[in-house]
């Protein structure tokens, strides 16, 4: 083959899988009713066993992502936050911000199988699979409650210096923290349970959701001020801060695209983001979802997400007419919208 017409060829490949890429973008696919009032907060998928679990006020709903639909809850707490999963040993752990309590559950039968005391108002919570421990982190007592797996007992406590948010683990023995009030990423050695570092991300400022690349070794944390912060998750150096929607809570990233998103409650978007050179990252899309779905999950296995939704009635202002009170959900609106990819 002439080097010339190779080197057409190649251009023309390249065009096209630009294109082919381009032609994708994510669209509201679906929705799942559950049933009964409340808020929400985090949800979790299980790409393996094909199910979703969602916060959904004092209980937790599980989701089967093959059917659609509703397929049991767990019962028994008083205001949900976070679900994490270690699927060697059948466990799945919930954080209880009402109850402060972490609850730890049967991941076949749903069944509770131990309270463990947390500090006060815990919230994210992560398993990490190199000590073998869940990491609950405490917005009230801003502090980490460490549990060993499988005996269930408690391993010991973190003080963090600051109001704690979402958490990730590297799988190498590091976890990491959003601390929301002071703008900040903390890195946590598990196996000796200290703090190793802690990394201010300014300009990003309170930073709520955030999610690692585990090959490159990057942190994306999602902040009030429509920013979010890419991260070095060996040094803590903020790489960029490229922009985002209004209100996030969330951030995903799927190790099989490489896009990046942010759930954006205030606006009613999902930013999609992309890496388009080196520590330069472009939005190549905004989704519109509804207002208050700020948070998500990802299902890397099927490269869908899963956005909780909800309709709201009207906020009167108070007696002075200017603050007003946070609406409630009207019952029977509570939803997750799936998100999926189309050409």
């Amino acid at each position: 083959m002439p080097s010339l017409y190779r080197a057409a060829l190649s251009t023309l490949l390249v065009i096209g899988s630009c294109h082919l890429l381009a032609a994708q973008s994510y669209k509201i696919t679906d929705s799942i009713p559950i049933e009964g009032p409340g808020a929400w907060d985090y949800l979790t998928a299980d790409p393996q066993a094909h199910r979703l679990y969602v916060s959904h006020g004092p209980e937790v709903a599980m989701i089967d992502t093959a059917s659609g639909k509703a397929a049991g809850k767990i019962t028994g707490m008083k205001r949900i936050h976070g679900i994490a999963l270690d699927k060697a040993h059948n466990l799945g752990f919930v954080t209880d911000g009402g109850g402060n309590e972490v609850v730890l559950f049967d991941l076949k039968t749903l069944a509770i199988t131990k309270r463990v005391k947390a500090g006060t108002n815990p919230d994210g919570i992560v398993y990490d699979e190199v000590s073998r421990r869940v990491f609950a982190f405490n917005g009230g007592t801003k502090d980490a409650t460490v549990i060993d797996i499988p005996s269930g007992e408690l391993a010991g406590t973190i003080a963090l210096g600051g109001k704690p948010e979402f958490p990730v683990a590297d799988g190498h023995g590091s976890v990491y923290d959003n601390i929301e009030d002071k703008s900040e990423i903390v890195r946590i050695d598990s196996k000796t349970l200290t703090v190793k570092a802690h990394w201010p991300i300014a300009p990003c400022e309170s930073p709520s959701g955030l999610a690692i690349d585990l090959e490159k070794r990057r942190l994306f944390a999602v902040c009030d001020n429509k920013m979010m912060a890419v991260v070095d998750a060996d040094t803590g150096k903020v790489l960029a801060t490229p922009a985002i929607g209004d209100g996030p809570d969330a951030a995903a990233f799927d190790p099989g695209s490489k896009l990046i998103f942010s759930s954006n409650g205030e606006d009613g978007t999902l930013t999609v983001l992309r890496e388009s050179g080196r520590n330069q990252f472009s939005v190549v899309q905004t989704v519109s979802t509804k207002v208050r779905s700020r948070t998500m999950t990802l299902d890397p296995a099927t490269h869908r997400l899963y956005l909780p939704s909800a309709d709201f009635e009207a906020a009167p202002a108070t007696a002075n007419g200017n603050a007003r009170r946070r609406p409630s959900a009207l019952p029977g609106t509570f939803k997750i919208l799936v998100l999926e990819t189309t050409r």
